[in-house]
């Protein structure tokens, strides 16, 4: 691309804003930078909470955005929080640190990234050849390319959950977009349907919010994240996957942990998950969803020693318990709900009156059930279509978006957790950083410049 050329980003959260930063870095085409909530810029759902409780579940050893500076945020922390490589840092801080570098960005590189509060409703030709954006006010903002960072899709209700049916404010569709603790009483008590980190955030926000009823979190396995250790022995990482079938890493991973911890071991994987994953056929990663994701969730992203330690304490006071089972109905009574639920490996159903069901099964990312109205429109247009497993967009390696016939095109791209499908272990930062730095290079004509630096 040409200097004058200009990159729509549609989302600024930590995908859209990195990739941002690093075409201001790598001195890339001019850019803007879409997002439907200002206050979220720079932050996302992701690093926008308030609560102290709620921390980063990486140190902060391992949280730089950039590859060429993997101290960049180590040396963030100890100016202004006085912390420590090993920090396990509150997620609000590292979103007021993102806050931070995109603000020095634009101010090193002045005119040249613009903001803007909208939200994106469709992507049409202009009569030149090139695209525009049509925000939801009616304007279009023309682009060369656009990259779509929209994050994870909101999570999908259950099975035998009618939202429409139960009474305002008994079901919480989505917890990051409202107070799961507001109106609860010290006798109530709220059922998370998921054991995973978002379950673990919400029964955090409902402690600190001082509730004093109980808080059942249930999922078909009943699994919740492991811990973080302060010490452990580490593993040699792997740089070249082993010549195994995907099937069998479970049995290999676990005699690599034979006389370390096990923590190393699965840690050991993150230089060639993606690969592993690129690896397998279409019914392997379908059989890995099915039978093993629930498993690699709770081992591969931890939890902060001082988090574990507050949810042990729930735990142990009877504020929390995690159970495995599934929702079988839900039923109005009077202001509650009256939940039917089927513990696993049993046959018969246990009821339990609650106040509150808060959805907590995490991010989704099937096109086909969602109603977010730019990729709706973009589905239904054909710009757009599902990965084969439909966790997501169907992305070529290069993050160019793949129609539905089957063709890439030409300036569309995505990057973020909705190219899971292709790439599995695109989450977490060491992973979207390294995605955004190359798509960032590429448009910026940058690839030809040598190492990991400018």
């Amino acid at each position: 691309m040409d200097p004058d050329d200009h990159i729509v980003i549609i989302g600024a959260g930590f995908s859209g804003t990195l990739l941002a930063i690093n075409l201001l870095r790598h001195k890339g085409p001019n850019a803007t930078l879409i997002d439907r909530h200002a206050d979220q810029i720079a932050r996302g759902i992701a690093y926008s909470s308030p609560h102290q409780s709620q921390l980063l579940n990486v140190r902060a050893k391992g949280m730089s955005p950039f590859p060429d500076d993997p101290d960049h945020f180590v040396r963030w922390v100890e100016a202004e929080r006085g912390g420590a490589p090993t920090s396990f840092v509150p997620r609000a801080a590292y979103g007021a640190y993102l806050t931070d570098v995109l603000a020095r960005a634009r101010g090193e590189q002045p005119g040249r990234l613009t903001l803007r509060e909208a939200a994106a409703t469709d992507i049409v030709a202009t009569d030149d050849g090139r695209q525009a954006v049509v925000l939801n006010d009616g304007t279009r903002i023309v682009a060369d390319v656009i990259v779509l960072a929209t994050g994870n899709l909101p999570p999908h209700t259950p099975d035998g959950i009618d939202p429409v049916s139960l009474p305002d404010g008994c079901y919480v569709e989505d917890p990051w977009r409202s107070d799961p603790a507001d109106g609860l009483g010290t006798d109530d008590v709220v059922m998370l349907l998921g054991t995973g980190l978002t379950a673990v955030d919400v029964a955090l926000e409902l402690d600190a919010a001082g509730f004093g009823g109980t808080v059942l979190a249930l999922s078909r396995r009943g699994l919740s994240p492991r811990r973080h250790v302060d010490a452990q022995i580490q593993a040699e990482p792997l740089h070249d996957p082993p010549a195994l079938p995907l099937s069998h890493v479970v049995a290999a991973v676990r005699r690599r942990a034979t006389g370390i911890d096990w923590r190393s071991a699965v840690d050991a994987l993150r230089p060639v998950t993606q690969r592993f994953w690129h690896g397998a056929d279409v019914a392997t990663r379908a059989r890995f969803l099915r039978h093993l994701r629930p498993y690699w969730d709770v081992h591969r992203h931890r939890l902060a020693p001082a988090v574990a330690d507050r949810i042990d304490a729930m735990q142990t006071d009877g504020a929390l318990r995690f159970a495995a089972g599934k929702v079988t109905r839900v039923m109005t009574e009077g202001s509650h709900l009256r939940v039917h639920w089927r513990p696993r490996h049993a046959d018969a159903e246990v009821q339990i009156r609650v106040a509150r069901i808060v959805n907590c099964t995490g991010p989704q990312g099937d096109l086909t059930r969602s109603d977010d109205p730019l990729l709706g429109t973009l589905y239904r247009r054909g710009l757009i279509r599902p990965d084969a497993l439909r966790i997501g967009l169907d992305v070529t390696p290069q993050s160019r978006v793949i129609a539905a016939d089957g063709t890439p095109a030409d300036a569309l791209y995505c990057i973020g957790p909705m190219t899971r499908g292709g790439l599995w272990e695109v989450v977490a930062v060491p992973d979207l950083r390294r995605q955004c730095w190359d798509l960032a290079r590429r448009l910026s004509n940058a690839q030809w410049i040598g190492g990991e630096g400018l």
